[in-house]
């Protein structure tokens, strides 16, 4: 996996988000679309900053980008199954998804340039194995932006010990992965308020859907995962993270405090 380490993670926002601009127009002028893969949280929120400042400048038509999510946290519905939390939740993946990068892209451009609301997609709870056959209709996805939990190396919602061919499922969550979205969410009171469950997709999705994959990790609280992701050389279900290692293409980005010493070489 190549590694490339920036100064901060404001860096790592433009470096990425030239790229996926670029990939946007190229798309767009062989009349195709262009998939981007991503998760929510904090460590994509510097590309998605990144994204809407550069657009601000330099509009570039994306209605044909189409937004593939990672995961939805799930509550208990009444009876059987699952429900999901409201976008107007605090938590909630799809408010994520829809505030920090359909928001800020769309704020950035006229309206020809946007990108319509059906090119925004979630994986569906009632048919979640429907969700890699929709992905793989539309030709895979050109760029998948991934990161890695910090205490357990949990990627989307997949827990550790999750296969190397897992497909989009429903999952139970893992405690440090609930553990660590306390720090994503600091408005959960505490981990009795971070949902038990999720929609995700899957370990093996990620790797077969994916035509390039760039792995971000900032701040010292990442240098354990750092280091997990630039020993791994195969997919180690301990620290899911590492199907990154698996994937076409697949680049780490990091800052100068999650590379440590590593950084210095």
């Amino acid at each position: 996996m190549k590694v490339e380490i920036h100064d901060t993670p404001t860096a790592i926002g433009e470096r990425l988000a030239e790229r996926i601009i670029a990939g946007i127009r190229a798309a767009t002028a062989a009349g195709r679309n262009y998939v981007l893969g991503c998760p929510g949280g904090r460590s994509p929120l510097p590309v998605y900053e990144a994204l809407g400042r550069r657009l601000a400048k330099e509009p570039a038509d994306c209605s044909r980008l189409i937004i593939v999510m990672m995961d939805e946290y799930l509550h208990p519905a009444e009876g059987d199954g699952f429900a999901a939390p409201p976008a107007s939740a605090h938590y909630s993946c799809r408010g994520f998804g829809e505030r920090e990068i359909v928001g800020r892209i769309n704020a950035a451009l006229p309206d020809r340039f946007r990108i319509p609301s059906e090119n925004f997609w979630m994986p569906d709870i009632e048919a979640p194995g429907d969700y890699d056959a929709r992905i793989a209709a539309a030709g895979g996805i050109d760029l998948f932006l991934l990161a890695s939990g910090a205490g357990d190396g949990h990627i989307a919602f997949n827990p550790p010990g999750s296969v190397r061919d897992s497909r989009t499922r429903i999952v139970a969550l893992a405690e440090q992965t609930r553990r660590d979205n306390l720090a994503t969410f600091p408005d959960f009171a505490g981990i009795d308020d971070v949902p038990s469950h999720g929609v995700t997709i899957g370990i093996g999705s990620i790797a077969e859907q994916s035509k390039a994959v760039a792995m971000i990790v900032w701040g010292e609280g990442k240098r354990h995962a750092f280091y997990r992701l630039t020993s791994a050389r195969a997919y180690d279900p301990s620290w899911p993270a590492t199907i990154a290692t698996e994937c076409r293409m697949a680049e780490l980005y990091a800052d100068a405090d999650a590379a440590g010493e590593w950084g210095a070489r």
